[in-house]
């Protein structure tokens, strides 16, 4: 062995070009690093480590197709993980190791760290782009800065995608497992048996290849509107796959253009709405790259560190348990707790409620999300919740404040989504759901409002009001 591939959140055969390049110099091992104390740390969820591990179980037969072995190396915390990797390397033989970059400022500096240890010693650690489909970094403004703003950021991407292409890598040919070389029992290794759904959200490539497809085919035609209705299928159910890596922003980048005749910007709406999502991930990813501060629980906007957030435990916890009063924040935050996802309107809803309404650090959701969601990002995570608290780039202007009620009657306007999470709730008629009277909520056991949604709206926009006030 002479090549290692390092698997990241990128844990898929097809346009891999870590794995590509890695196989490309000869017979090369796979590695994961299994970190338990990392992962709480970084608040990474159950039901995503869950969809981690069942992923190197697919995973790994699929490597030995290719004559790759899936090595896992546990190290607790990544403090220690350079002199583990070193005295594996040596151990096998491997004279490289390639991986794809993550942007997050403390797997910058792991990777730092374990780049200096490997190169004193002879070893060589190439690192690529398999996360994005442009490596953040690569656009810049025209005064050379980092793009702030998603309108002009998207331009340049959509230019620079029209000028150059994305190719997919080539998943490795074929070729025969070295006997010598066995791969390693990945629930031995693996810190305990996780929850999990494997019905919902299965992690075979034939299945993601099939959903991909099928979303294309029979739904994105609708997908402009019908994503913004949480009781439809309106979305295409692969944010789990993109954020664990299981398949990639250009496979899915170049299957929209294929189903849209090649078109970026002109063609089906629907294609091009969702073509822009992608965007807005791409988007959030060079966000991180280029301030490290977000990976820091800092704001993007240094004055609204100065917002006066209250402290407030009783609210937050009415609002991590799904007992505010408010029948969509409530029903919302019951389907992440039961499925470990939220729909992609209600991250928004339950995100404004907290920051605006309740007036509660963004920070407290961008967390709790984390460890409960199966997609969780850091990066559209963060920029989801900036984007709400109007801390962020390209954020929404602090006096706007979703009404969720509103938003409910819009959106959910039979009540049926509210009807799924909310079964005490079921009998109510199509207005009365929304906001159920005093006389309701008792005869029902649904609690009162916890906040006056005018009067916190307008607390809000004073919090954000005394920013631009000179003492």
């Amino acid at each position: 062995m002479t090549a290692c591939v390092w698997f990241r959140g990128d844990l898929r055969l097809q346009d891999q070009p870590a794995l590509a390049a890695a196989c490309a110099t000869g017979a090369a091992l796979a590695l994961y690093v299994v970190s338990p104390s990392e992962w709480e740390s970084h608040h990474d969820a159950p039901v995503k480590l869950d969809l981690w591990r069942r992923a190197l179980h697919a995973l790994q037969p699929g490597l030995a197709t290719i004559g790759v072995a899936l090595k896992l190396l546990r190290v607790e915390q990544w403090h220690d993980l350079p002199p583990a990797l070193l005295a594996f390397c040596q151990q096998h033989g491997i004279t490289e190791i390639h991986c794809n970059r993550e942007q997050g400022v403390h797997e910058r500096r792991r990777d730092r760290a374990c780049y200096a240890l490997l190169q004193s010693a002879g070893i060589t650690m190439v690192a690529h782009n398999g996360q994005t489909l442009l490596a953040p970094g690569s656009l810049k403004t025209g005064s050379g800065g980092v793009y702030r703003v998603f309108s002009p950021f998207a331009r340049a991407c959509r230019a620079r995608l029209r000028a150059e292409p994305l190719s997919l890598v080539p998943c490795p040919p074929p070729r025969s497992l070295p006997v010598d070389i066995a791969s390693d029992d990945i629930d031995a290794v693996w810190p305990e048996a996780l929850p999990h759904l494997a019905e919902q959200w299965p992690v075979e490539q034939a299945h993601i290849d099939k959903r991909l497809k099928d979303f294309l085919s029979d739904r994105v035609s609708d997908y402009e509107t019908a994503r913004n209705f949480p009781a439809q299928p309106g979305t295409s159910g692969l944010s789990p796959y993109l954020a664990a890596g299981l398949i990639s922003p250009a496979q899915c980048l170049n299957a929209a253009l294929a189903f849209n005749q090649g078109e970026l910007e002109t063609g089906q709406v629907g294609v091009r709405s969702w073509i822009n999502e992608l965007i807005w991930r791409e988007f959030y990813w060079h966000l991180l790259n280029g301030f490290p501060q977000l990976s820091m629980h800092q704001p993007l906007k240094p004055e609204t560190a100065a917002v006066q957030w209250r402290d407030a435990p009783d609210d937050f916890a009415a609002w991590a348990q799904a007992r505010t009063g408010i029948a969509l924040v409530d029903a919302a935050m019951q389907q992440l707790l039961q499925t470990g996802w939220m729909h992609n309107r209600l991250r928004m809803v339950v995100a404004m409620f907290l920051t605006k309404n309740l007036l509660i650090d963004w920070r407290l959701g961008e967390a709790f999300f984390m460890r409960h969601l199966i997609d969780g990002e850091l990066a559209a995570n963060n920029g989801g919740w900036q984007w709400s608290a109007s801390t962020g780039a390209d954020s929404a202007p602090y006096f706007r404040v979703f009404n969720p009620i509103s938003q409910s009657q819009k959106f959910d306007p039979q009540g049926t989504f509210i009807r799924h999470w909310l079964p005490a709730l079921k009998s109510l008629d199509d207005k009365s759901i929304h906001d159920p009277t005093t006389a309701q909520r008792q005869a029902l056991g649904y609690p009162l409002p916890i906040v006056d949604l005018k009067s916190s709206r307008v607390r809000a926009i004073d919090a954000f009001k005394q920013l631009n006030r000179t003492p």
